[in-house]
């Protein structure tokens, strides 16, 4: 995510085999994402975390490029994984980076990469649709109180009309000069009344405990972790420090007009070959579930009507207890974490062990 965000902090934070604790130790974790998948935790763009370049990438077009170099390179190296299905899944900016990096591999149609599926939780895919919940999610009609005055819930309601035609420009045109400004406009209005409250963004239940370090007191764990010269040294580190986000990349995407361009267009030709699960916690604000939800009902592909009558559905743990809502037909599948923010498998570890065991063994896939 980020951009510009160390995919190591959902590797010790969320879903990877271990986490770190207050006292910078290395801890189990039952719910690895990995119990039934061999999982690649990549940095990228180049000179996110570990990884490094003499080069920069200030597009998420560019940083398709080097991901289906680098994963070409894997299987080669790697022949015995090149057979094995392969699921690409991210979160956050991920949204714009995995309908790109899809499309990307899936053009070539001499790949060694058996992709089978994408998964984005809580992703920005869609913002002129998604933008548009920034305003219901803060004042109440997400399902948690509201945490913004009637005043700010009026001011929020009359800057959208501006923030979405800046960001319609954006998609006629798909240039930095027409997106940067709907970028700094609606970041502002739309993100910044609630921003302003001292809630956490990626949780809207909790405060912001930690401003430098995304909201999360762990994630500085994680980052003291990864910058201990034993650890750099064991790991054959060949960078002199780890940032787990770094801002110049994160401005340069800015600067380059790519935060608000029409990914989700690239959507429905994905649906054509390989299933797309879109979930979302829904006590994020950030990229939260009614955006998501609605861009899926939005989005424009032959399923479309199907998938808008389709039945959402109670997903259960085996045990019986619901932990969200799903929705599928075709290729497509959305759901909604209950009590989740963010960072979904944070927050709701087994639940989303559960879905996607059961999404990578094909449950919601439409059957050939």
């Amino acid at each position: 995510g980020g951009p510009g965000c160390s995919s190591l902090t959902g590797l010790f934070f969320e879903l990877g085999p271990a986490s770190i604790d207050k006292n910078l130790k290395v801890v189990n974790n039952p719910y690895s994402w990995n119990s039934n998948a061999s999982v690649i935790f990549l940095d990228q763009p180049v000179n996110v975390g570990y990884s490094y370049s003499g080069d920069s990438v200030s597009t998420t077009v560019a940083a398709s490029k080097d991901i289906y170099a680098l994963l070409t390179l894997f299987f080669v190296q790697f022949p015995q994984y090149a057979t094995q299905d392969f699921h690409i899944a991210g979160e956050s900016y991920a949204g714009h980076y995995i309908p790109v990096f899809a499309s990307e591999i899936l053009s070539h149609k001499d790949r060694n990469i058996n992709l089978k599926s994408v998964l984005i939780g809580n992703g920005l895919t869609d913002a002129l649709t998604q933008y548009e919940y920034y305003r219901p999610m803060a004042c109440g009609q997400g399902g948690l109180p509201s945490a913004l005055s009637h005043s700010e819930c009026q001011a929020m309601d009359d800057a959208l009309p501006r923030c979405q035609r800046l960001i319609q420009t954006c998609y006629d045109y798909e240039s930095a000069w027409a997106c940067v400004p709907a970028s700094i406009y609606c970041n502002n209005v739309m993100m910044g009344p609630f921003q302003k409250t001292g809630l956490n963004v990626y949780d809207m239940r909790i405060p912001c405990d930690d401003e430098e370090n995304l909201c999360y007191t762990g994630l500085s764990w994680v980052s003291q972790f990864l910058n201990q010269e034993h650890v750099m040294r064991e790991l054959g580190v060949e960078v002199s420090s780890f940032e787990s986000c770094n801002l110049d990349i994160n401005r340069n995407f800015l600067f380059h007009g790519d935060w608000m361009r029409p990914f989700h267009l690239k959507v429905p030709d994905i649906l054509k070959e390989i299933p797309v699960l879109i979930y979302a916690g829904d006590a994020d604000f950030i990229c939260n579930w009614l955006g998501n939800q609605a861009w899926t009902e939005a989005l424009e592909w032959p399923g479309q009507a199907e998938f808008q009558k389709a039945q959402r559905e109670y997903i259960k743990l085996p045990d019986g207890s619901n932990y969200g809502k799903i929705k599928s037909s075709g290729n497509f599948t959305f759901l909604r974490v209950y009590g989740a923010g963010h960072m979904v498998p944070y927050n709701q570890p087994v639940a989303s062990l559960d879905f996607v065991n059961r999404w990578i063994s094909g449950e919601w896939f439409e059957q050939a």
